[in-house]
């Protein structure tokens, strides 16, 4: 099943659960805790949940545009992204978890309030990919979902719904496939049959493992639960985001 394919009201419930994923291990950190590292190269837990919670308002401007017609882009520029983040970090532990309420409310209500032909005016992401506006569902989903494991205090991609997953998996290798890269890789979950990234090309590697182990691995989030045929070792997953 495709996340897509789910009625909106089943995509923003999902979306929602995430949420209340990701606020879950929030909650569970010290305020101490917040200074550790994460699964981010450079990121420590102040860094993510500000991103998290920036995140939210960014998309909230990609409502504002399908509601009103008038252009409010995710971000002004990469620079004014990661200027936000870096100075969220720099609020202490209470204003963090704060920022990190308020935003995800606010979100939320503007999916709420959005009028329903505004879901399908066409948006921009921080990419430039042009989007309808329900496209900031899944957007959020994955953010969510994912950023609860990043933290690094019991989140699991095992907790992920399947749906999900299967998303998850599909947008990553139909992002590898667009940029060439993976070629030679196939990817074998349990209990299905095996997906080459690129048809034709000749099988080279091929990542085993349980779904959301594949999908863990696929995203970057390390290799535990993995294996592979054709070499010795699994290799390091493509790029995704």
């Amino acid at each position: 099943m495709d996340f897509t394919a789910l009625d909106l009201s089943e995509r923003l419930l999902i979306a929602r659960r995430g949420t209340a994923y990701l606020a879950q291990r929030i909650a569970e950190l010290t305020d101490a805790d917040f200074d550790e590292g994460t699964l981010l190269d450079g990121w420590t837990r102040r860094h993510l949940i500000a991103h998290a919670a920036y995140n939210a308002l960014a998309l909230c401007r990609l409502l504002d545009w399908a509601a009103t017609g008038e252009e409010t882009p995710m971000y002004e520029s990469g620079e004014q992204r990661a200027r936000e983040i870096t100075e969220g970090a720099t609020l202490n532990a209470g204003a963090l978890r704060n920022l990190f309420s308020h935003s995800c409310a606010r979100l939320d209500e503007k999916w709420r309030h959005l009028p329903d032909a505004a879901w399908r005016e066409t948006v921009r992401t921080a990419q430039g990919r042009l989007v309808p506006a329900e496209e900031t569902v899944w957007m959020r989903t994955r953010e969510v979902w994912i950023h609860a494991v990043d933290l690094g205090n019991g989140g699991r991609f095992g907790d992920f719904p399947p749906v999900v997953l299967d998303s998850l998996l599909a947008d990553i290798v139909g992002t590898w496939r667009s940029r060439g890269d993976g070629t030679g890789l196939a990817l074998a979950v349990e209990g299905r049959e095996p997906v080459a990234v690129h048809d034709g090309a000749a099988i080279t590697t091929t990542v085993t493992g349980a779904l959301p182990a594949v999908v863990r691995w696929a995203a970057g989030r390390g290799d535990n639960g993995i294996g592979a045929v054709g070499v010795d070792k699994a290799p390091v997953a493509p790029r995704w985001l």
